[in-house]
């Protein structure tokens, strides 16, 4: 299905069935689809929304670069163009971003029951002294490209190394996406996560080395009614890892 959404086309679905709302805000780059074994896990007894964020999927692009604030602000027209007016959230990823956001927020026009975090992003590592040096290296050599009588020089060459600068999602994001992407991963929402007052459930992978399980446990310090699921051997996509002990978390949970 889609809707407009302040002048944009969003995809999404609904399934399942019940008087509790569920809204599944996803990770960076993936389609809402990745998501439909959480909505599985319990949509026997809720009403689980799925959709794609401008950008992903199969929805519009913003129309300008956009930080995690206006995705939340986006998030809250979504809301009330579906008359959602009290929902539990579910963040992957940057969903977790938007979440986290949201939820520090003083009032929102719609009422957050309960949060679930998946390897949620928000956390900005520490960066060490080589990588510093690597992005300031990085800069330079990127000022010295963007000469254009370089550029008529060797346009090969630095095509080339241009192809290789950045992680998958930026390499495979479009000129918009990664401007929203590099304002997304140089703010650290630590210090909000104390102003988070739902209860909050982390589910994170040991292995996941996008947002590492000492993110997890730093939220779990923070947010002041939270609890860690760890699934072992996981990685990034913890809940496509080991589907049926995530389901079991997921349905004890929301006590299906």
């Amino acid at each position: 299905m889609n809707i407009e959404v302040d002048g944009l086309n969003i995809c999404y679905k609904i399934t399942g069935s019940g008087d509790d709302t569920v809204v599944m805000l996803q990770g960076w780059g993936t389609d809402l689809g990745v998501y439909d074994s959480v909505a599985d896990s319990i949509n026997e007894k809720y009403r689980f929304v799925q959709f794609d964020l401008p950008g992903f999927g199969g929805s519009d692009e913003p129309k300008e670069p956009w930080n995690v604030d206006a995705y939340a602000d986006f998030f809250i027209k979504f809301m009330e163009a579906l008359d959602i007016r009290k929902a539990t959230l579910i963040g992957h990823s940057y969903g977790g971003r938007i979440i986290i956001k949201l939820a520090a927020r003083e009032s929102i026009p719609f009422e957050i029951k309960n949060l679930v975090l998946i390897d949620s992003a928000g956390i900005m590592p520490k960066r060490s002294f080589k990588q510093k040096f690597n992005i300031r290296k990085y800069k330079i050599i990127k000022k010295i490209v963007s000469v254009k009588l370089i550029y008529a020089l060797f346009p090969e060459l630095i095509d080339d190394w241009r192809s290789q600068q950045g992680s998958a999602d930026y390499r495979n994001a479009s000129p918009m996406m990664r401007q929203c992407m590099v304002m997304a991963v140089n703010e650290d929402l630590t210090d909000l996560l104390p102003k988070i007052k739902q209860d909050t459930l982390l589910i994170w992978g040991d292995k996941d080395t996008a947002t590492p399980i000492s993110d997890g446990k730093l939220m779990e310090e923070m947010i002041p009614n939270c609890g860690l699921a760890i699934l072992q051997g996981c990685g990034h996509f913890s809940f496509l890892e080991q589907p049926v002990i995530f389901r079991n978390i997921m349905r004890s949970y929301f006590e299906c």
